[in-house]
């Protein structure tokens, strides 16, 4: 019985071996072949013009943002692309300082694309100003790189958009299908007043838009570990948000010299303890199970192998994937204590004690969901859980298509300017104001079409940001491919 029992098992191990191979052979490549196109040339005074704008510090911060900035760089855009100003219908936005462009399309059945960016950029770390290469609003071209706050977030977005709409309006061209360019003024506080109104514009005007296009993702050397070519990622959702209290209450406070066995103070920490022992569940599907899905068949054969057989190997991926805090975001929705509260003096025990704790939703999770799973891990009365009035609370997006127009769009541009990289859909982590046009469009994607390599990200909102002038010239041959592929002419 004993060698029946062992014959059998390895039996069976020698079939799930046979079975892992076979769906490692069949693991094959998604990427798309497409025909190669001609470069077109670019304005050599593009940089320049992007400079002047970085130079106008367009600062957004939690008290507000820069009015007589955001007018002035009205003014520059208008004078910077007279075609753009002349041909294209501005649409007025009441009390707003962000910009809304028409350009209207010949054939009315043809469901319009919103292109977007932001005009507002994080402001300078006052300690930290001074530690720069360059002056962050002086637009400095030096070494070949553009230099300053914006220069990849986000006014490389709109003065790319806007550059390669000059261009082909100076071709003659003129599109097929309506596009709307929309550029907030208030991104990086949460859009209210910038996107959310330009969105509420068009649902008023009875806008249903084939897809949006905003920032999120971008194109990543050294993007994982086992890739060797570029990663391009197109966002095709992206995480919710919102901040919880946590607030301990006990019957009294008292005088430290006679302390009780508990204390508000403590009975909130050993909440946030376990909050921060027990991350929320993890779970690879939606937006990053396609992710693996195109980008397993590029990697070294082990990472393919792992990718190719989830089904056996999806507790070690995520093991792995949780060791890695950007990998560990795109798992499960995060847990981050930001803000505590309690006491007013070094010998007085509170009786109350509160704490922040901030959480990326991951789609299929929901603010409430994690609200009752944040109660069940904590597993304590006297710490209540709850949403602040007033407080932000954004449920995570849907997850776009790979199947709609949109993406097969931006998947063959995406080919035919970064011919080198593979393209995959991917989840957003942070929030872009591409969620107020959520409702009027059929599919909301995210991507910049800018190649870093992924030591560089931690200049987007640090110190030295900065954006190569070939990397500049590329993004605006996209976004102009990008309008010729998918509007006509």
């Amino acid at each position: 019985m004993a060698t029946f029992l062992k014959r059998l098992f390895w039996i069976a191990l020698a079939g799930v071996a046979a079975l892992m191979l076979v769906r490692t052979f069949l693991f094959t490549s998604r990427q798309i072949s497409v025909p190669a196109v001609e470069v077109a040339p670019v304005d050599p005074a593009a940089a320049q013009r992007l400079s002047a704008a970085i130079q106008l510090a367009s600062v957004a911060t939690d008290e507000g943002v820069d009015t007589l900035a955001l007018r002035q760089l009205d003014t520059l855009a208008r004078s910077s692309f007279p075609l753009v100003d002349s041909l294209l219908e501005r649409i007025p936005l009441e009390n707003s300082l962000s910009q809304l462009w028409r350009w209207p399309g010949r054939n009315a059945a043809l469901e319009p694309i919103l292109l977007m960016g932001h005009l507002d950029v994080v402001p300078v770390d006052a300690a930290s100003g001074g530690e720069w290469e360059e002056d962050p609003f002086s637009g400095a071209i030096r070494d070949g790189y553009l230099w300053g706050r914006g220069s990849i977030d986000d006014k490389m977005t709109v003065w790319g958009l806007l550059e390669a709409t000059e261009q082909l309006l100076a071709e003659g061209f003129w599109p097929e299908r309506s596009i709307y360019l929309a550029f907030g003024h208030d991104e990086e506080i949460g859009g209210a007043d910038g996107a959310a109104m330009i969105a509420a514009h068009l649902k008023k005007e009875n806008v249903r838009l084939e897809f949006v296009l905003d920032e999120g993702q971008l194109v990543l050397t050294n993007a994982l570990s086992g890739l060797a070519p570029p990663l391009a990622m197109i966002g095709v959702a992206e995480k919710g948000y919102v901040t919880l209290e946590l607030k301990a209450q006990l019957a009294e406070g008292g005088h430290s010299s006679m302390p009780p066995r508990e204390t508000a103070t403590g009975v909130l920490s050993e909440a946030i303890v376990r909050l921060q022992e027990h991350p929320l569940p993890a779970r690879i599907d939606g937006a990053t199970a396609a992710l693996l899905d195109y980008v397993g068949p590029e990697m070294s054969p082990p990472f393919r192998f792992l990718f190719a057989n989830r089904w056996l190997t999806g507790g070690l991926l995520k093991r792995q994937f949780s060791q890695n805090p950007p990998a560990n975001a795109l798992i499960r929705t995060t847990t981050a204590p930001t803000v505590l509260h309690a006491g007013v003096k070094d010998n007085v025990l509170p009786a109350t004690a509160r704490a922040l704790v901030n959480f990326r939703i991951l789609p299929g999770d929901t603010h409430e969901s994690v609200m009752e799973e944040v109660r069940r891990i904590i597993a304590d009365e006297r710490v209540s859980v709850s949403v602040r009035p007033g407080d932000q609370v954004d449920e995570p997006s849907p997850v776009s298509t790979t199947e709609a127009f949109g993406y097969g769009l931006l998947e063959k541009t995406i080919r035919q300017l970064f011919p080198e990289a593979v393209v995959a859909p991917a989840l957003v982590i942070a929030q872009t104001d591409s969620r107020h046009y959520q409702p009027i469009a059929r599919q909301v994607y995210r991507f910049q079409p800018v190649l870093l390599d992924r030591t560089d990200l931690s200049r987007i909102h640090g110190q030295n940001e900065r954006l190569s002038i070939e990397g500049y010239e590329r993004a605006i041959r996209f976004y102009r491919q990008l309008v010729v592929n998918g509007c006509g002419g």
